[in-house]
């Protein structure tokens, strides 16, 4: 697999290596990006770091390293359930494919929102999504995953009707 040299795929890569705990410095970033084709600087580094939400703090040796701001974790989940129990009419799967019914109009706003949350992390089985006018067909990462991320998506609608 290949990574598009996208101004997107730059800030998923960044999010991935904080994520796993291994960033200390916007030089380190520079180096890992230019060592993976991208030509950035370190200005262009410090705006993706503002703009996926990653704050500087310490580990637990007390050594500087970058994490993302928890409000940017919770913001897509959040809205994945807003959206969810607003537009989900019916939900069916089978193998790895999650098919969710919304009204007319809502599917692209509902994967969006999904699509969104996968990138973020918050829910990672979730692969990627097509929508058309009424229908979010949802790929799943396992092979046997749908009725899994059913049963995710359900709770989250349900939470947020309480």
């Amino acid at each position: 697999m290949s990574t598009p040299h996208t101004k997107v795929a730059r800030q998923e890569m960044i999010k991935d290596w904080i994520t796993q705990g291994s960033i200390h410095s916007q030089i380190e970033i520079v180096d890992r990006l230019k060592n993976s084709g991208f030509d950035v600087t370190q200005a262009t580094v410090s705006r993706d770091l503002e703009e996926i939400g990653a704050v500087r703090g310490r580990d637990s040796q007390g050594d500087p390293n970058y994490r993302i701001n928890q409000e940017s974790i919770d913001e897509p989940l959040s809205k994945v359930s807003r959206l969810i129990s607003d537009l989900l009419v019916d939900v069916k799967s089978s193998g790895n494919l999650t098919v969710l019914r919304t009204p007319p109009g809502g599917a692209q706003l509902l994967a969006s929102a999904l699509d969104r949350a996968s990138r973020a992390g918050t829910i990672p089985q979730i692969i990627g999504t097509i929508a058309g006018d009424d229908t979010v067909l949802v790929v799943s990462s396992e092979s046997d995953g749908a009725a899994q991320n059913a049963q995710l998506l359900l709770s989250l609608a349900q939470s947020e009707q309480i």
